[in-house]
């Protein structure tokens, strides 16, 4: 008998025992993809759909998986899984979940489902506000060339790589673990690793009192022993440390040294790129060299390093991965390079969509592109997130030199509250040029009569905004 709260059958492997078809509806997303992927390399017949095709729907196409365009309560008869997995985009009462229960189907979450797969196994696990894309990534690719030979998951494609997911040969399993939802507090770690404790997620914690139980309940879901790395560069995160000031297995990060591993004499690069040296427990381990930017990608580096030690993987094993790392795609992304008229224009794209995201990669590119003009193309996600915070991603997107702003997008929800319109008019009335664009194409008809040579065009945020810089190239 199936039990819907667990996801779990008697004598289940890896927690779907006696299961071999599995349905995922928001295919095409990152998340749902590389569960796909996961799936589909752990043996099981993996079906899905999505409202369109994406890059992603594409590779597991390539890979035998059937992806269909559209949802509907056909797919059930069609595909005839055992279990169907949802994301977080689906609402409950959707007609093909609905089908799928009136068989006696199976379905849960995606934050559920890859629970069960990760608790099964060494489970190392990253969560935070910002950041644990590339800092599991970082530790997957740590693990990876120590020899562990990790199954990973994490939510965007790994550029050494070229996926957001591989199944290894070993136990262990390393997986960006996602807050979102709530669903993080179903993973059990074996190592845990948090890189900051923010308010976001609105339409989940509804208020920033919500944030810290949450993250508590999950440090003590770990497994008995589990190290718990914590980044300490953050109020929410040293009100954690202080929550679990009686647990003798944290570990913190952070600048200087005050904590169990810091970082300090920090090198930020024109052109790409940054240096720091690394403490632990008062002694110098070394100098790391990042191929990738920025003051925030120093520290994701530091609780990669603590969380890779504490497996036993040794400081200049760790940096030499950490020297050859290229990041994770749309997390300061270079696109390409546009000619025009006397010159060349860089175009790069960015995940950035909260107001702390926001200024850490503008203030990167500050870095990597002194004395350039930066062309920032931003386009808010969720109405609930750019109501709660439209002032404070106001003052982070003034870094700009220029800024083009797109509508909302809604992922979902019902329009409401003040939207780009009110970001507009706060840039604007700080003195900086600040312009709301109806869409994608006027956003590019403005950008093609504006842009100068040495420009840095920088695409933001976590909606389809990521398509304007191959159009603008192309």
């Amino acid at each position: 008998m199936f039990d819907a709260e667990t996801g779990e059958r008697p004598g289940a492997p890896e927690g779907f025992g006696g299961i071999q078809r599995v349905h995922l509806m928001g295919m095409g997303g990152s998340g749902m993809s590389g569960l796909a992927l996961l799936l589909s390399g752990m043996g099981f017949k993996v079906s899905g759909c999505d409202l369109s095709q994406s890059e992603y729907t594409a590779r597991l196409a390539s890979l035998g998986v059937d992806c269909s365009v559209g949802h509907s309560p056909s797919h059930i008869e069609e595909f005839s899984p055992q279990l169907v997995i949802y994301s977080g985009a689906v609402s409950e009462d959707h007609e093909e979940l609905a089908a799928a229960r009136e068989k006696g189907v199976g379905a849960m979450r995606r934050g559920l489902a890859l629970s069960r797969l990760f608790n099964a196994r060494l489970g190392v696990g990253v969560t935070g506000t910002h950041g644990k894309t590339t800092t599991s990534s970082m530790i997957g690719l740590i693990l990876e060339e120590a020899g562990f030979d990790p199954t990973l998951a994490v939510g965007a494609e790994i550029c050494d790589i070229g996926a957001n997911a591989r199944v290894g040969k070993s136990d262990f399993f390393v997986a960006e673990i996602d807050e979102s939802d709530g669903s993080f507090e179903f993973f059990h770690p074996s190592v845990a690793a948090i890189t900051n404790v923010d308010w976001d997620h609105v339409n989940y914690f509804h208020t920033r009192d919500d944030v810290l139980p949450a993250f508590v309940r999950f440090a003590r879901a770990r497994k008995l022993g589990a190290p718990l790395v914590i980044c300490a560069e953050d109020k929410g995160s040293r009100s954690l440390i202080q929550a679990l000031r009686d647990d003798p297995n944290v570990v913190t990060c952070g600048w200087g040294r005050s904590w169990h591993w810091g970082a300090f004499d920090a090198e930020r690069r024109a052109g790409g790129g940054a240096a720091f040296s690394v403490i632990r427990g008062g002694k110098p381990l070394g100098r790391v060299e990042l191929a990738v930017s920025g003051e925030h990608n120093i520290m994701n580096a530091l609780v990669a390093c603590a969380a890779a030690a504490s497996l036993g993987v040794s400081f200049p094993g760790m940096a030499k991965t950490l020297r050859g790392f290229r990041g994770a795609k749309r997390r300061l992304e270079k696109v390409g390079q546009k000619a025009i008229s006397g010159g060349w224009v860089e175009v790069i794209d960015d995940y950035a969509h909260h107001p702390v995201e926001i200024e850490a990669s503008l203030s990167a590119l500050r870095d990597v592109y002194p004395g350039q003009r930066l062309v920032v193309v931003f386009q808010p996600h969720r109405y609930t997130r750019t109501n709660a915070f439209f002032r404070e991603i106001a003052s982070a997107l003034e870094i700009a030199d220029a800024l083009l702003l797109l509508p909302v997008y809604s992922a979902g929800e019902p329009e409401q509250g003040p939207g780009s319109a009110a970001i507009v008019e706060i840039v604007n009335d700080s003195g900086r040029d600040a312009v709301l664009c109806g869409d994608e194409e006027d956003a590019l008809g403005k950008l093609r009569v504006s842009l100068r040579p040495g420009d840095v065009v920088v695409t933001l945020g976590a909606g389809s905004v990521s398509h304007l810089g191959p159009k603008l190239l192309a």
